[in-house]
């Protein structure tokens, strides 16, 4: 049976190490495709694998996790600005609340966007109706990645020491 996405929707990445990160379902998207940076193609037993870091949690580029997953393809990919640019390809597991599968998706620099993944067609077809008016139609991830907010700045105090402000 088919599951129901809205437009956004919380996804898994596990063997990436990223428990959940929002995501944009975008069915004009071919390919999934996910924010990366500092990609380095490496080999280890013959194998050729993509090391990059994301940053998984919008709006927070220091929370970055180190990820490698194995290298399937380089191709050329049209943008959502019309340009072609050239794109590593990665397989990775995809897990969704109810739904989990293995596929592939570009690494591309989406720092400027506001989602740092797009889940494309090849995730979607044959495992997903897509309902555009809804939002996190497959519930919310069993935790979620806390937002910390930075400290607030406690006002300056006397100089009086603990011991002076008793004397009097």
């Amino acid at each position: 049976m088919k599951g129901l996405v809205g437009w956004r929707e919380w996804v898994g990445l596990p063997d990436l190490g990223i428990r959940y990160l929002k995501a944009k379902i975008d069915t004009g998207a071919k390919t999934c495709s996910l924010h990366a940076m500092h990609i380095r193609i490496i080999e280890q037993s013959g194998v050729r694998y993509a090391r990059f870091h994301t940053s998984p949690v919008q709006g927070r580029s220091h929370a970055l996790v180190l990820c490698q997953a194995p290298l399937v393809d380089v191709r050329d990919v049209t943008n959502s600005g019309g340009q072609t640019e050239t794109r590593y390809v990665i397989h990775t597991h995809m897990r969704f609340r109810d739904h989990s599968f293995d596929c592939e998706m570009t690494l591309s620099e989406r720092g400027d966007m506001a989602y740092q993944m797009l889940v494309g067609r090849n995730a979607l077809r044959n495992r997903f109706i897509v309902d555009s008016g809804g939002s996190f139609l497959q519930g919310k991830p069993p935790q979620i990645i806390p937002v910390i907010k930075p400290p607030k700045r406690v006002p300056k105090t006397s100089k009086a020491t603990p011991k002076q402000a008793d004397s009097d």
